[in-house]
């Protein structure tokens, strides 16, 4: 996969915080799309993704760029807030940067191309904004280029023979005519109809 264009990730890192940022502290407990995880844990995965990508860009490796994607253990602290639209903002900013999408750098302990980690990091805050939106009974339209990203990404990914190894679950088949987004959320292996 290769990016000709770069993608400006600030429209669909806009859109997460709005979701994050209408999220009430009784819904911290409620249930996501992801099998297991309640809203506070897809929330710490935001921002743990949020400041490991933004490194990945900057190629400023390190423990953030090392630490294992492992949502099962991520959580909130009290300044959960701030931080998750902080970290946000400096994630679209650190993407802006030609320099981000070339060359290596890593993520999750995985060495790989910058126009890559991109791709991942659009995929990430596509689905997961759809992750939070449904938790929380919003609506929810990702950003158009995000999205078309995203599926790219995501088509790529279908037909990975390692994917048994990788964070999607099996794909989830939906109509041919289905929207774009309903068929990135299948291809991430969620079912586009799910409900709290």
């Amino acid at each position: 996969m290769t990016t000709d264009t770069l993608l400006d990730l600030g429209p669909q890192t806009r859109i997460v915080a709005r979701l994050a940022e209408a999220v009430t502290d009784d819904q911290l407990s409620a249930l996501t799309p992801c099998p297991g995880l309640a809203v506070r844990n897809l929330l710490g995965h935001l921002l743990g993704l949020s400041v490991a990508f933004r490194d990945a860009a900057r190629k400023d490796l390190g423990t953030t760029t090392d630490t294992s994607p492992d949502v099962a253990g991520s959580d909130i602290g009290p300044g959960w807030r701030e931080e998750l639209a902080k970290a946000l903002d400096d994630l679209a900013d650190a993407w802006r940067d030609p320099a981000a999408w070339t060359g290596m750098t890593r993520a999750g302990g995985v060495d790989l191309p910058g126009a890559i980690a991109g791709a991942i990091v659009a995929d990430e805050l596509v689905i997961h904004g759809w992750d939070l939106a449904r938790a929380t009974g919003r609506s929810y339209a990702p950003d158009p280029a995000a999205l078309d990203s995203a599926l790219v990404f995501l088509f790529a990914a279908a037909d990975d023979p390692d994917r048994g190894d990788s964070p999607f679950g099996p794909v989830v088949p939906v109509p041919g005519e289905a929207p774009p987004l309903d068929r990135a959320v299948g291809l991430s292996g969620r079912d586009p109809q799910w409900r709290p």
